[in-house]
């Protein structure tokens, strides 16, 4: 009997040992598990570093709470950021002061950061934050405000007036408020790093310090000490204005958006104790807008052979001597004189500048022949 050819051929599966059989699932098992494997492997490499940055996140917004209550003036809030709820370090600033809370607080607004870098360590709890604050510079407010308030209490004193503390302290504070409004924002910009500590499940910045008091003050501490300061500039810048020598042909005219000064006459005199004096007039233009005198914008100095003249007390009366005091009106014009006592007969030298000026300022001088 032919075989057909196109009959197709039967598998006998009786054939096929057990083992043959097992084979295929045997590889799809594998296959399936090293899936799972890496699937569970992918899930905990993205949830631990899901759980580092989260973690890496709460210094940082430790730090920005922190700052954004610098900002406000927030104490109590601040305080409760610090691992070690310590505020001393602002025992010494006035910023804490009630009369000058308006001030500060007006300044810090204008206060702006930016988070820099963090460097993070898990393990130990700890963590370090960079930030970079951009913040007002109030050393130019603070000189025309003690060079204004100086002005003011000189004043007072020739009007023979006095004042409490509490009220120098409110004269200064509306000063400062007054002062804030119309000198130009000079910003500073600094980075301060931030130490913070994980203690019971709370970060916290490690302690109040003296950079961030600085930032909050305007690089200005305290009023007092200021002023202190000041004075002994003005001192010191008064003392080496005296060195300058005159020209021939110099003058002490001068003038600046406070005031105009234009000599006018010398001549010598006796004081009340009958020493020989010289007399030096000027007259004096208020270019300001508001009262002022000769005796607060101006001052002027007078030397013999290097060594300065004291003030003398005529014995004769002068109206000019009393325009010096007297206050004038914006766009006023007055003569004025002012005396100073002689050791010899030789040439005097005069000096003028303004008065109260921190840092120097410009200085006039003139020769006078006292023979």
């Amino acid at each position: 009997m032919r075989k057909n050819k196109n009959k197709p051929e039967t598998v006998d599966t009786a054939s096929v040992t057990e083992t043959e059989e097992i084979k295929v699932p045997k590889k799809k098992k594998k296959k399936t598990g090293l899936i799972v494997f890496l699937i569970i492997l992918i899930l905990a490499v993205a949830g631990a570093a899901a759980y580092y940055f989260m973690e890496r996140q709460k210094p940082i917004s430790t730090t920005k709470n922190y700052l954004e209550n610098v900002q406000a003036m927030n104490f109590d809030g601040m305080k409760e950021l610090l691992q070690s709820n310590d505020m001393s370090a602002l025992d010494n600033a006035d910023i804490t002061s009630t009369a000058y809370t308006n001030f500060f607080k007006t300044i810090n607004q204008k206060m702006s950061f930016e988070i820099k870098k963090t460097r993070f360590n898990i393990q130990n709890g700890t963590a370090t934050v960079t930030a970079h604050i951009k913040y007002i510079d109030g050393s130019d407010i603070y000189k025309e405000t003690i060079t204004e308030f100086l002005k003011q209490i000189v004043s007072t004193a020739f009007a023979g007036e006095t004042i409490t503390e509490e009220e120098t302290q409110q004269k200064l504070a509306s000063l400062l408020e007054e002062k804030s409004g119309s000198v130009e924002d000079k910003y500073t910009e600094v980075d301060i790093d931030y130490p913070l500590i994980e203690a019971n499940g709370k970060w916290k910045v490690v302690s109040l310090d003296a950079e961030t008091v600085k930032v909050m003050s305007a690089n200005f501490t305290n009023v007092q000490d200021e002023i202190h300061q000041s004075l002994s500039e003005i001192e010191n810048s008064d003392s080496g204005n005296l060195d300058a020598q005159p020209t021939s042909d110099s003058t002490i005219d001068m003038s600046n958006d406070k005031f105009t000064i234009h000599y006018t006459k010398c001549r010598v005199t006796k004081d009340y104790a009958g020493n020989s004096c010289i007399l030096v007039y000027y007259d004096y233009t208020n270019n300001g807008s508001s009262p002022s005198s000769a005796m607060v914008d101006v001052n002027l100095q007078a030397t013999q052979n290097g060594q300065a003249l004291e003030a003398a007390i005529l014995a004769e009366n002068d109206t000019a001597v009393d325009q010096f005091m007297a206050e004038v009106n914006p766009g006023q014009t007055v003569n004025v004189c002012q005396a100073f006592t002689l050791k010899d007969q030789s040439d005097v030298t005069i000096q003028a500048g303004e008065a109260f000026t921190i840092g120097g300022g410009t200085v006039t001088s003139q020769i006078l022949k006292v023979q």
